[in-house]
């Protein structure tokens, strides 16, 4: 084995250490409100395990609602299983940038709240479908069957993007990265706030709640990054922007809208057997929104991104599905996307 070289015996101090570095060994406090959002995250930790599940009986809906209200949750943890190591890359990218102490605790509570969404998901579909997942569950009903071939389609899906997540991260600025991760939170926020209304279930109200609030607390979190780095924005880093908002809003869409066909590999029936399983859902009290909600949801989560971006002369993309106007952009690349919720 060879030996390492020995400084100590040579010099008095060490020699300067390689950066990027992932030890800052500093606790810098400059932006007060991220202090104040992770005393916030502190309070409102919460614990998937202790919500009230034993006023929930599965057995109360037939097989085609279990399977139907299980797809929706599914479709979820095709975004809430990738987000505890996206968030991870991230707040591991904060240390190695030696962001200052309280950013990095608030990206350490976002990874800690996409585990716990994660954790929710896997609780009620395995309850759903007294199944831990719906991959390999044997379907009881005809719906059923068409709904988990819908399901192994986003799953082949949402694992293609994990690659190019590994390689934008490095790339781009963390002032990119917080623009694709705001844009996830401003519309989580407000379907999760929807559904928990919506729903009948206490446990569903009680998780969507919490949920909505966590995504609110992300959002915030983006928001100060946002106000404390985009004065500073260079002139290359402003369309990297635009460009990751229009591949963050066709990523998200498969589950807070409909996923459109030109960026998810998915069979010619999909959206209706989707469309299907929510009106079956629907009417056994699981408040999926509407379409029409869904894209007011939308088209609110993206003028409210627009008025952030307008603020520092950033050109906001072109949003067609949802009548929003603005820069076409017709390349987003799938290998450079950044995955966000």
């Amino acid at each position: 084995m060879a030996e390492r070289e020995r400084f100590a015996d040579k010099m008095e101090f060490p020699p300067e250490t390689d950066q990027p570095n992932v030890y800052p060994l500093t606790w810098v406090r400059k932006t007060q409100k991220m202090e104040e959002i992770w005393d916030a995250a502190q309070r409102e930790v919460w614990d998937p395990k202790k919500l009230s599940w034993d006023t929930f009986d599965p057995e109360r809906y037939s097989w085609e609602e279990r399977e139907a209200i299980a797809y929706w949750w599914t479709i979820l943890s095709v975004f809430d299983a990738s987000a505890p190591p996206v968030f991870a890359e991230a707040l591991i990218k904060c240390y190695e940038e030696h962001e200052e102490d309280p950013v990095r605790r608030c990206f350490f509570s976002v990874t800690r709240d996409e585990q716990n969404h994660e954790q929710m998901c896997g609780l009620t579909i395995t309850k759903l479908l007294d199944h831990p997942d719906a991959i390999s569950y044997e379907p009881k009903t005809d719906l059923g069957r068409r709904l988990q071939r819908n399901a192994k389609w986003l799953y082949f899906n949402g694992g293609r993007y994990w690659n190019g997540y590994k390689k934008a991260v490095p790339k781009y600025s963390l002032a990119v990265l917080f623009s694709s991760f705001l844009m996830g939170e401003i519309a989580a926020a407000t379907i999760f706030h929807q559904m928990a209304k919506g729903c009948s279930e206490p446990v569903f109200q009680e998780a969507f709640k919490n949920i909505g609030r966590d995504e609110g607390r992300h959002m915030a979190i983006c928001m100060s990054l946002m106000e404390r780095d985009y004065p500073n924005l260079t002139d290359e880093e402003k369309p990297i922007i635009t460009k990751q908002i229009r591949a963050g809003y066709l990523f998200l869409s498969a589950v807070l809208f409909e996923p459109p066909e030109e960026f998810w590999d998915i069979p010619s029936d999909f959206i209706a057997t989707q469309r299907e399983a929510e009106e079956v859902a629907r009417a056994a009290g699981f408040g999926i929104p509407t379409y029409e909600e869904k894209k007011e949801n939308w088209k609110r989560a993206m003028l409210n991104l627009k008025a952030v971006l307008d603020k520092y002369d950033t050109e906001f993309p072109a949003i067609p599905e949802v009548g929003i106007t603005g820069r076409e952009i017709t390349d987003v690349d799938m290998d450079e996307i950044i995955p966000v919720f």
